[in-house]
């Protein structure tokens, strides 16, 4: 697809804000260089700027002709997303660049995440700003950083930073609904040391990868019933243990706090004569769990290749490491009873990585109950325990309760069921909403979260909406209007 063509989309100007983010590295916490494209625009369009010590960002923009005295209206939206691509990917979000593809209605990345979360939201607000079909009363653009990682920049956002106390985060994911809540969050570091020592003399080491998950957000599709790599391949290494014993020398996977494995891989250390068993019955175990994810993960694979010989861990230290990657819950564990089919609780084991000897199992357990969120918690605190393992427990942000008697709620329904006919509908996302944690910094703030339909973010294959996304900029320009007449 040609670059033009996706500027002769409509709306022009969010299509133009879009296609430049695309071509800027944002990862969390490296916003550098996105801080200082959206810094440049606001500089030649005329705009104030402020910037706090957390490097959130805040474009003040005058109110159309007329609408001055209306109450000031926070845009908000994100500098950063996941930077996923596919091993064999020529392209790298991490490096600014992504192939935008044009498919019918649907625009997305070839081998990479697009980063329309949450970029089309950062190219909305730049585009209400500077359209003058938009009619506004004063904005704030409040630009965040590294919320894929933690929600840190909301965090650590200063208050003094924002004025206005109606705020329209632009971190939606669907056309057809308002968010109005989402669910709380904590991350736990299970921590097991694996004191490495030489394996006996004559051991082979073999590189054990699992591939071809389909991931996705951790919240967001944690439903799907999709599979994590590193508990896919815990369970193969699990099997192939049984038959063959083997010393674990390195356990790895997974990039993201916030996203479902989609590949992993270890290094463990075996007598020779056990390595045909270990290769029958893993090969064996991985038929079992395509079986299991067939329509969901249908490219799982597993490579086992020799590699150069390294420390490992004794068998019994194995064993009880791959005990506990197994007990670590990982999946949906309730479903919301007032709100069906919505997730209420659930958990997602997102990065193994091995470092000095010590296995660390990162995970983040989600919940709109915070007395069921610390109940996972404890089955992890108790899993850690039971294998000797520490656990480091971080309290990320807590669940944002909706309002239902929210004015700025019934003045978006309202303008909703004017433009499209149709009530909108109300939804309390499973996925975190920097929200949660703007709420407890400014006071008294009223807020609503609004957004294109996207789907499959945080995973190569992430889609964005075209006519979802000119529902979203109508729905939002028609809002500004009504919230400044």
């Amino acid at each position: 697809m040609s670059e033009g063509a996706l500027t002769e989309l409509e709306p022009g100007l969010v299509w133009s804000h879009f296609l430049a983010l695309t071509s800027i590295p944002r990862p969390p916490k490296q916003e550098e260089e996105v801080r200082g494209h959206v810094l440049d625009w606001a500089a030649k369009a005329g705009f104030e700027t402020a910037v706090d010590g957390a490097g959130n960002v805040v474009v003040h923009v005058p109110a159309s002709a007329g609408r001055e005295q209306a109450p000031t209206v926070v845009l908000q939206a994100h500098l950063d997303m996941v930077c996923e691509r596919d091993p064999d990917s020529p392209y790298d979000p991490r490096e600014g660049r992504i192939n935008v593809v044009l498919d019918g209605d649907l625009v997305t990345a070839e081998g990479t995440t697009l980063g329309a979360d949450n970029g089309i939201g950062v190219a909305a607000a730049m585009a209400a700003a500077e359209d003058r079909e938009v009619a506004h009363g004063p904005l704030e653009l409040l630009f965040t950083v590294s919320e894929e990682q933690g929600l840190t920049g909301a965090k650590e956002l200063d208050p003094a930073l924002v004025a206005g106390r109606l705020l329209l985060n632009l971190d939606g994911t669907s056309d057809e609904a308002i968010t109005i809540g989402c669910a709380g969050s904590t991350h736990t570091f299970t921590r097991l040391r694996l004191p490495l020592e030489p394996p006996p003399v004559g051991h082979v080491a073999l590189e054990v990868a699992m591939s071809g998950a389909r991931g996705g957000h951790s919240g967001g599709d944690i439903a799907r019933g999709r599979a994590n790599a590193i508990k896919a391949l815990g369970r193969v290494l699990s099997r192939a243990h049984e038959q063959a014993p083997f010393r674990l020398a390195r356990l790895e996977g997974g990039v993201s706090r916030n996203a479902i494995p989609r590949a992993a891989r270890g290094v463990i250390a075996l007598a020779p004569e056990a390595e045909p068993a270990f290769r029958e019955t893993a090969e064996r175990e991985l038929g079992r769990v395509r079986e299991q994810y067939a329509g969901t993960d249908d490219g799982l694979s597993l490579a086992i290749v020799a590699v150069d010989g390294t420390g490992s861990a004794d068998e019994a230290t194995t064993a009880n490491a791959l005990d506990l990657l197994a007990a670590i819950p990982t999946g949906v564990v309730a479903m919301n009873a007032e709100l069906p089919g919505t997730v209420e609780t659930s958990t997602s084991l997102n990065v193994a990585s091995t470092d000095d000897g010590v296995l660390t199992l990162a995970s983040m357990t989600r919940s709109a109950s915070a007395a069921a969120l610390d109940d996972v918690v404890a089955t992890i605190e108790a899993a850690a325990h039971l294998a000797g393992a520490d656990v480091e427990i971080r309290r990320s942000y807590p669940p944002w309760r909706p309002d239902l008697d929210s004015a700025l709620l019934a003045s978006a329904q309202s303008t909703y069921s004017r433009l499209f006919g149709a009530e909108p509908g109300l939804e309390v996302v499973h996925g975190g909403l920097e929200c949660a944690v703007i709420g407890d910094k400014l006071r008294g703030v009223e807020m609503i979260s609004l957004g294109p339909e996207i789907v499959g973010p945080h995973a190569p294959g992430e889609r964005l909406s075209v006519s979802g996304t000119q529902r979203f900029y109508r729905l939002l320009g028609a809002l500004l209007d009504d919230l400044s007449s």
